[in-house]
């Protein structure tokens, strides 16, 4: 996959991970292209009846919501108060206070573990979207077909090394090994990554 995107190499852009499973296979290609990787820092909101089910996102920087007649806004409005709070401790905790980078006119690679219905990632490309960045490109392991449609409609490419066309058991049933990420890891690749392009930089 990292291979697959090396076209991207030394443009001005930027990796940008999905939290917490996106950030090892963000380290990689990071590293393959010399870019800086960071976190997408947003996060679904959740159908209150249903919170797997995205109906929209909130980021930093803003939010995008599909209207369901049956959520109150008031929901709307709690949920992206509660979210971009915990978006702020999340900023606190990974970026040492640093702003999120600045994303117009730049070339984002967003790299998840994976997409099964596609509606958290699509609800955050929509978010990415309000930053005006030059291009959007969303790469993953493996992706559904219905995924897969959702997602390259709304983003300029999407690289999926495996797309199912059949029974989808879940995207943890494609890796050999899929173990939580933690948080001491999530920091490990955000400063192995910073360490390196510094060291780059002085060659």
């Amino acid at each position: 996959m990292a291979r697959r995107l090396s076209k991207y190499k030394n443009l001005a852009g930027i990796v940008l991970a999905v939290p917490k499973g996106g950030v090892p296979i963000g380290y990689v290609v990071a590293n393959e292209l010399s870019a800086p990787l960071e976190l997408i820092l947003s996060k679904k909101i959740g159908h209150p009846m249903h919170k797997e089910y995205a109906i929209g996102a909130v980021s930093l920087w803003g939010s995008f919501v599909v209207p369901h007649h049956e959520v109150p806004q008031s929901y709307i409005t709690e949920e992206s108060t509660r979210i971009r709070n915990y978006l702020k401790q999340m900023q606190d905790k990974f970026m040492g206070g640093r702003e999120p980078a600045d994303l117009k006119n730049k070339t984002v690679i967003v790299i998840d573990d994976g997409i099964a219905t596609g509606n958290t990632l699509l609800a955050t490309i929509n978010t990415l979207k309000q930053q005006q960045p030059a291009k959007i490109i969303v790469a993953v392991p493996v992706s559904t077909k219905s995924g897969y449609d959702i997602i390259s409609k709304n983003c300029d490419e999407l690289i999926a090394e495996i797309i199912e066309t059949g029974y989808f058991p879940g995207v943890g049933a494609y890796y050999g090994r899929f173990d939580d990420v933690s948080e001491d890891e999530v920091m490990y690749y955000l400063e192995k990554n910073r360490r390196k392009l510094h060291l780059d930089h002085q060659v």
